[in-house]
């Protein structure tokens, strides 16, 4: 097995086949993969996670305190950094009734807002939802408005459906929420990605203790990227990411462990992230070869 490290914005392009005689044959194989878009869809997975993290605490903060903002300003010390801001409507200070709509707009400048896992946002992330205390499942609107992660800029405008799960013997009741993707990634080198498809996160550790530090999330899903030159590249969880809330402290990227598989035509690759470590290391396979990936900012 060959080992190589690729540092962040190389772009190298992975051979998948062995040498052939027919030249056009080997062109076309050697351009349905390559580290580059390894990285470019680890950005995009990096992005959503933070996406998620921002939607469901706000939503939750909501749900925990309908009348005023002192319970719903913990989602603002757990998650977000202090340049963000958080406004509501109905404002805070309002008693939200039952069947009453709620638009929360995440604000989060325009100078670059760094969160405390290190990724630096922009622009505004605005969230509605029905409040209705008790409905099972509920839906979650969110729409993007100028908003940038880390200097690539997403527009699209999808859902969550957040589902509570039913108490057992060994797992209490805790949120299931699926991410229904519809959007685009625009890169500084102005590329262009369209991704659709959905994600599942469970929460799986930490859930309902108040502290959003310990949580530990299962994320499973399938999407399709098409690139700017109209390829199109389906990405399946064939292991599921593990997200560790805990990494934020150490400055790292919050996906620490499981498999995405890639398939183009006939081809795939993997995507590993790893053991479980809080580190910025992922492990791309194509053809045989392994090549380390750095992931994050």
């Amino acid at each position: 097995m060959k080992t190589r490290f690729l540092m962040m914005g190389a772009v190298l392009t992975l051979m998948v086949t062995a040498c052939s005689k027919d030249d056009s044959k080997s062109s076309a194989s050697a351009a349905d993969f390559s580290a580059d878009e390894a990285k470019l869809n680890s950005k995009m997975d990096i992005a959503n996670d933070d996406v998620s993290d921002i939607v469901e605490a706000q939503f939750d903060a909501t749900q925990s305190s309908a009348a005023g903002r002192s319970a719903e300003s913990s989602a603002l010390t757990s998650n977000l950094p202090s340049c963000a801001t958080v406004t509501r409507i109905p404002a805070f200070g309002e008693t939200i009734t039952p069947g009453t709509q709620v638009t929360k707009t995440i604000d989060f400048g325009t100078t670059g807002c760094t969160m405390n896992n290190g990724n630096i946002l922009k622009g505004k992330i605005i969230i509605t939802f029905t409040y209705q205390p008790g409905a099972n499942p509920q839906t979650i609107n969110y729409q993007f408005d100028n908003f940038y992660h880390n200097a690539v800029k997403f527009t699209g405008n999808k859902t969550f459906t957040r589902t509570m799960t039913d108490a057992t013997a060994t797992s209490p009741s805790h949120p299931v929420v699926v991410m229904n993707m519809d959007l685009d990634a625009t890169f500084p080198d102005g590329r262009v990605i369209h991704r659709t498809g959905t994600r599942t996160r469970e929460i799986i550790e930490g859930y309902g203790n108040g502290d959003l530090s310990d949580n530990v999330y299962s994320v499973t899903g399938n999407w399709t990227n098409t690139f700017p030159n109209a390829s199109v590249k389906t990405s399946t969880i064939t292991t599921p990411l593990i997200v560790k809330m805990s990494c934020i402290q150490q400055n790292k990227p919050l996906i620490v462990q499981g498999v995405i598989t890639f398939q183009r035509n006939t081809r795939t690759a993997t995507l590993d992230y790893g053991d479980g470590e809080c580190d910025n290391i992922a492990t791309y396979t194509v053809n045989g070869n392994s090549y380390t990936i750095i992931i994050g900012n």
